[in-house]
């Protein structure tokens, strides 16, 4: 990728002048006719790095739909942006940082140095660190206020200082039930969600973890000041509170201010951004919940993957093949969204994750020389369990007038094995994703309807309402079963998709200036609310709304 004083226009360039030409010759393309023409097609584009299998054959995509692309990811530079990323130059040019959140998943013995930092010796001394706390946790030996071992542990954060542990707990629930901690996450400025956070938990026995790169994060901050609150009014002191906080952050002067003993207090770096951050010292109560074997597991799954990113060659690579067919879809065939539909309960929340990795990576209209872009850049990422999306909005990606990619994650093997459950759950996985490609001929309704014996205005009159286009992409990912390693590669997998997705568009995907605004006013709003007679707003409606919540605000 080029440097941002050097950054040109992606579409000028020689592949994506050619893809624009080869769009307008796949208009006529079925991919139902591709796989009656091509015994070959699944073998063809289907790979497996890494523990997961991946099927990419149910795509609007021919051996020269992939050759461009891949001559785009080469004409742009992805191959040497990413050895810039791995070997910590600063690639988040606005913020004049380095992105090396893929050196906290290096194994020890492996060097890297930034300036004068030895990072990979700070990686794993913090990495001793959680897992020296784990085991004095699991074993009993930390003791609250009463003398009685902590149970449970809830982590206040925000962001990638939460939704990245909370997902990652959540989809490996099954390991958690070995473990003696049991864990909690606070992340919302809503007293509703403290209090039933801390509803039915004993202040003796629970540990608060509050996750703030700053320690001035307004949300973290007064869930941390509110978790405090509770603990003295549970009958905690002053001066055993140490014993029930501690902090993961840089603001060692506000967390020791707050009450948290230095040696509490976990480190973080500026070159680690919130939503990469769950394999950092961020990640303790995710080793708490899985244990620290565990989740040194989950580390070295996506090291795994780290490794194949960047050693596989353009054509044989998984994140690089993902980030093209998103980038075919968005910027050649107009789709605005993209779906993520896994088939497994305890990914129920996978998609959240996902959400903030894209969306505040690569949800950028400037380029990174800050010039305005002339093409769609970051997709909605949205979905949601499966078969519960089968009987609601897959109805719109079957028969609306989207078109909307979508990726179809699902386990080969449940944790739990009930009846024939999994069998069922995987057959409409996969019934979903031959539905979105096939489809429904009007011809095929006709037959269909007259076989049950309607009567032939009946079959004429229904027929149109049977129709399915087809023809609709869709990726398949497949693992055995969804374990720490696995876990660790498919979290991998999508960060670095999102990594080039932002080279082929031209943006800083580590820098998040879109968020701050809101923040800023949000401050400035809390005084017209609270202060007793406060100024006009800027515009009407935020002062008419102003002026409701202070008539009828009973705080």
């Amino acid at each position: 990728m080029l440097r941002a004083s050097q950054q040109s226009d992606v579409t000028q360039l020689p592949a994506w002048i050619a893809l624009q030409d080869h769009y307008q010759s796949m208009q006529s393309f079925r991919m139902r006719e591709a796989f009656q023409q091509d015994s070959q097609r699944f073998t063809r584009y289907s790979m497996e790095h890494c523990g997961i299998f991946l099927d990419y054959s149910k795509n609007l995509i021919t051996d020269q739909t992939l050759s461009l692309l891949f001559q785009l990811a080469e004409q742009v530079g992805v191959k040497p942006a990413a050895q810039r990323m791995f070997q910590g130059d600063l690639i988040n040019n606005s913020e004049g940082r380095a992105v090396l959140h893929t050196a906290l998943r290096r194994p020890m013995g492996d060097q890297l140095h930034l300036d004068s930092q030895d990072v990979m010796a700070e990686v794993h001394t913090s990495l001793a660190r959680v897992t020296d706390l784990v085991e004095r946790l699991h074993h009993g030996l930390w003791r609250g206020y009463t003398d009685k071992p902590i149970t449970d542990v809830v982590n206040i954060g925000i962001g990638g200082s939460f939704l990245g542990p909370q997902v990652v707990t959540e989809a490996l629930q099954p390991l958690t039930r070995a473990q003696p901690i049991r864990c909690h996450y606070l992340a919302n400025i809503d007293g509703s969600e403290f209090r039933e956070v801390v509803r039915g938990l004993s202040a003796e026995t629970t540990l608060f973890i509050i996750s703030s790169k700053s320690f001035s994060t307004l949300e973290t901050l007064k869930n941390a000041q509110a978790a405090r609150a509770w603990y003295l009014g549970q009958g905690g002191t002053e001066a055993k509170l140490h014993q029930h906080f501690i902090a993961i952050s840089t603001n060692l002067s506000a967390a020791k201010s707050f009450g948290i003993r230095e040696e509490n207090i976990f480190p973080m770096w500026d070159w680690v951004g919130g939503r990469y951050s769950l394999w950092s010292t961020i990640g303790l109560p995710i080793a708490l919940a899985i244990g620290s074997a565990n989740f040194k597991e989950l580390l070295a799954g996506a090291h795994r993957m780290d490794r194949h990113f960047l050693n596989a060659p353009l054509e044989q690579n998984m994140p690089v093949l993902l980030a093209l067919l998103g980038v075919w879809y968005s910027n050649f065939w107009g789709a605005q969204s993209q779906a993520f539909l896994p088939y497994d309960y305890y990914l129920r929340n996978f998609v959240k994750h996902l959400q903030q990795m894209d969306m505040e990576s690569n949800g950028k209209s400037v380029t990174r020389d800050g010039k305005p872009v002339s093409y769609a850049t970051g997709p909605v990422i949205w979905g949601d369990v499966g078969c519960n999306g089968q009987h609601a909005y897959h109805q719109l990606l079957h028969q609306g007038t989207l078109l909307i990619p979508a990726d179809f994650i699902v386990p080969a093997n449940s944790y739990n094995a009930v009846s024939d459950h999994h069998e069922w759950l995987y057959a409409n996985c996969l019934a979903q994703s031959q539905a979105l490609m096939q489809g429904k001929t009007f011809e095929e309704a006709v037959a269909e309807l007259r076989a049950k014996g309607l009567s032939e205005s009946e079959v004429q009159q229904l027929a149109p309402h049977k129709v399915i286009p087809g023809n609709r992409p869709s990726n398949t990912l497949v693992m055995e079963r969804i374990t720490p390693a696995t876990l660790g590669a498919l979290l991998a997998l999508y960060e670095h998709k999102v990594f080039v997705q932002g080279c082929i568009w031209g943006l800083n995907s580590f820098d998040q200036w879109g968020v701050e605004l809101g923040k800023e006013l949000g401050k400035n709003l809390y005084q017209h609310l609270t202060t007793r007679t406060p100024s006009e707003a800027e515009d009407a409606s935020t002062q008419g709304l102003i002026h409701y919540f202070r008539q009828h605000h009973r705080g």
